[in-house]
């Protein structure tokens, strides 16, 4: 069968995407600087994600599930893998493999491998976000005793805000508790925690957004590169005349003949309804306003400024990741991993 190309693509630049490697690696300074590639690599393709970044000179990768673990096991081999989200009974099978170590998080997943007898595992350890983890009181009272622990670890909550206090409580929680737990490395920095400066860094960083191309903190601004362009095709040109209204709700009306181009984009393919009335596209140089709601595969741009697009051209969707946060109120990581299934992803 007849491979059909999509009317949809996404143009994914492998060279800008080993510089925000690169450059998370020079922010983390004597630090191993690792790679969060869970999510199908943000919603890029981790096949096509993780080489690249070993390529790059990344050796330490992390993924929530071990059906994620499974997909790059191979291109892995000799590295690190971690599962996020540790070992439940039913992934034990699996974890005896070898392939990845799980990190654990609660009592329980303890408790499960330490029938592995010595095999390395991660440990979560929660200093202030209560989602995963270990307590500090648990890890001081020696529930890790036994355990052949790589990396203890803990999650920033509120690292892309650099002046919240919870940082630099967090950050002297996992230092307390490295202290009283026999680790080979401490991990506490995520994108933004790289830019919280050196004290964060500890043994090693554990980037995700901004090695895809997403910014937080003014001080990633000049270091990360967009990774991601969004093209879609043209299946229709048309005229809305003065007075009509455009899309679901009728919440455009022209205010004067208006020339529209239908792109096959929508909701569907992660480009949410968020957008609608705010989003911006590029036919070149020239500004191609969404106008009216975005729909489940199909919005609509204004192309007023350019009588030369037709049927079959291509046109720019605007995705530089912190500019369309701000247009559509949606998070810089919602925008990646909501990329769907629809699009070619062309490697560049």
């Amino acid at each position: 069968m007849a491979i059909l190309e999509a009317p949809l693509r996404l143009r994914l630049d492998g060279d800008a995407l080993a510089r925000n490697w690169r450059a998370l690696d020079r922010l983390s300074g004597d630090a191993a600087c690792g790679a969060a590639v869970k999510a199908d690599g943000y919603g890029l393709g981790v096949t096509q994600v993780v080489p690249r970044l070993i390529d790059a000179g990344c050796r330490d990768f992390f993924v929530a599930t071990w059906a994620e673990a499974l997909e790059i096991a191979e291109m892995t081999e000799g590295l690190s893998l971690t599962v996020f989200h540790g070992v439940r009974a039913a992934d034990m099978p699996t974890a005896k493999a070898g392939h990845a170590r799980p990190c654990l998080n609660s009592p329980e997943q303890v408790q499960r491998w330490q029938q592995m007898g010595g095999a390395p595992c991660d440990v979560m350890v929660d200093t202030g976000m209560n989602r995963l983890g270990l307590t500090p009181e648990q890890v001081s009272g020696g529930i890790l005793k036994g355990l052949n622990v790589h990396t203890l670890m803990s999650h920033l909550a509120c690292s892309d805000e650099p002046s919240h206090p919870l940082n630099r409580q967090q950050r002297e929680a996992l230092a307390w508790i490295g202290e009283r737990a026999s680790a080979k490395r401490l991990s506490l920095a995520n994108s933004a925690g790289v830019a919280l400066g050196g004290d964060y860094a500890f043994g090693l960083t554990r980037p995700g957004l901004s090695l895809y191309g997403g910014i937080q903190v003014p001080r990633l601004e000049n270091e990360i590169a967009s990774v991601v362009a969004v093209e879609a095709e043209v299946i229709q040109r048309r005229t809305a005349k003065a007075g009509e209204t455009v899309g679901y709700g009728a919440t455009f009306r022209a205010p004067a003949n208006t020339e529209l181009a239908i792109l096959h984009i929508g909701y569907a393919d992660g480009y949410l309804r968020g957008f609608s009335g705010s989003g911006m596209a590029h036919f070149g140089e020239v500004e191609c306003p969404v106008v009216g709601r975005v729909s489940m595969d199909l919005i609509a741009v204004s192309v007023d400024a350019c009588p030369q697009v037709a049927e079959g051209d291509w046109i720019a969707v605007d995705y530089d990741l912190p500019t369309a946060a701000a247009q559509s109120g949606l998070s810089q990581y919602e925008l990646l991993t909501g990329l769907g299934r629809r699009y070619q992803r062309l490697w560049i």
